[in-house]
């Protein structure tokens, strides 16, 4: 794992995949949740931005609270925010709770936690999937190296693709949000030199919840060539498999297995362990060593594909059915966690 000193400010006003998290109602008393240690040891809290309804990657980070107590011996507890507007309530609730660790997961939190942490030096807060700009003690962040994973999927793209034209739906042109697109280009053209790569972002007021959108770009890339796409825009994913299905196209999900979404039509997906980065950093800051900033990727076991899971027969993936190709994804992996191979970060301007 290596430490990365200071975030620009391009990754703290980044937006992330991930725009909710669900979990338990604070008020009620069943959204505690003892650890395998008991009420003794360390108390943790999680809180969420807004429901997240049937977004599994954040129910992730349900389950990454709850194996972090266990792994600390201690207690979990979900305070969920009914919109945005109601995140500093939240966070207010839990800081009087004085537990061990916040947790929050989320672009949603960035001014929040810029405002309340320096208030609170006592509190140690976790913060995953981006950060606050000015680095306090109190304040732990834990990040994705996920370009290292869409690259993997450019891997597969380049062997697999027919037309040699790859593309990718993403929701904005930021730097932050082009980790997940501009890599599987640079992963499809290191395995064939042929390949080529076309972006295509969303935008408008409704980024990562428009899949109307994202489907009218998803067929503009179809009806030029382009056989198989990442899909990048969060809830207008379902635009892209809808465009993928009526134009016999082949795409990626993100962060968790979206495959069952689209039997036929997702090829793989990149997946962001949030669980393994929480129980990670949350032991971490519980053993004395808080604050700064974590990067997590493949040597980690953070990010991954879904095709290289031992699970991938029964995933839904179509990437079960190209063994030949998964060995080869594996082969590059090996060498990226190796150091063999270099992925270069590609970093946000500023």
């Amino acid at each position: 794992m290596r430490r990365v000193p200071r975030l620009s400010a391009a990754v703290v006003t980044a937006v992330t995949l991930s725009a909710a998290l669900t979990g338990c109602n604070a008020s009620n008393p069943e959204s505690a949740s003892k650890g395998e240690g008991g009420s003794d040891g360390p108390s943790l809290i999680l809180v969420t931005p807004e429901p997240a309804g049937a977004n599994e990657f954040l129910k992730l980070a349900i389950t990454g609270i709850k194996e972090s107590a266990e792994a600390v011996g201690g207690t979990s507890r979900v305070f969920e925010a009914q919109n945005i507007s109601k995140i500093s309530e939240q966070l207010d609730a839990a800081i009087a709770a004085k537990p061990d660790v916040v947790t929050v997961v989320g672009f949603e939190f960035v001014d929040s936690i810029t405002a309340l942490a320096p208030k609170n030096p006592d509190q140690q807060f976790l913060f995953i999937d981006t950060c606050i700009e000015k680095e306090l003690p109190n304040v732990t962040c834990a990040v994705f190296r996920e370009h290292e994973a869409v690259y993997l999927a450019g891997v597969e793209a380049g062997l697999l693709t027919k037309t040699n034209k790859v593309g990718a739906v993403v929701a904005l042109d930021t730097p932050q949000i082009r980790r997940f697109s501009d890599p599987i280009g640079k992963g499809a053209q290191s395995v064939n030199k042929a390949v080529k790569f076309t972006p295509l972002y969303v935008g408008g007021s409704n980024p990562f919840a428009d899949p109307g959108r994202a489907k009218e770009q998803a067929l503009s890339l179809a009806n030029a060539g382009a056989d198989i796409l990442m899909a990048a825009s969060a809830g207008g994913n379902s635009g892209v498999f809808d465009a993928a299905k009526s134009s016999g196209l082949l795409a990626f999900g993100v962060d968790t297995n979206q495959c069952p979404q689209a039997p036929g039509v997702v090829l793989d997906n990149v997946l962001k362990e949030v669980n393994v980065v929480m129980v990670s950093a949350i032991k971490k800051i519980v053993d004395g060593d808080p604050g700064g900033v974590e990067s997590y990727g493949l040597a980690e076991k953070a990010v991954t594909l879904t095709g290289l899971r031992d699970d991938v027969a029964e995933s839904g993936c179509v990437i079960a059915k190209h063994t030949d190709v998964i060995n080869e994804v594996k082969r590059a992996r090996d060498k990226i966690v190796s150091g063999e191979a270099n992925v270069v970060r590609l970093r946000p301007a500023g």
